[in-house]
């Protein structure tokens, strides 16, 4: 397990972020994030007053996609399905382990 894994599951399972902390974790600008959640892409942020706020699996999911579309120059939609199955795989490892 990495600290990266270690830190949203423990440190961030009750906390909220700011778009502009979940931003400058995943060094993005926050347009990037704002056209994904335009576009519908992160299911576990939400707005409150107006406000984003983005949970620790929405963080963790922000990174992968940014690191997808980076690193295999995916496009949003691609990057965000590839995430829905990594969370999905997450979820199913969580399960064996728990027996």
């Amino acid at each position: 397990m990495r600290d990266e894994d270690i830190l949203i599951g423990s440190l961030m399972e009750e906390t909220w972020l700011t778009l502009e902390q979940v931003a400058a974790a995943c060094t993005v600008e926050p347009a990037w994030l704002l056209r994904h959640l335009d576009e519908g892409l992160f299911p576990h942020a939400e707005s409150v007053a107006g406000v984003w706020r983005f949970s620790g699996p929405a963080l963790l999911r922000a990174r992968r996609m940014r690191e997808l579309e980076r690193d295999f120059d995916a496009v949003p939609e691609l990057a965000a399905l590839v995430a829905d199955l990594l969370e999905e795989m997450d979820e199913l490892r969580e399960q064996l382990q728990r027996g």
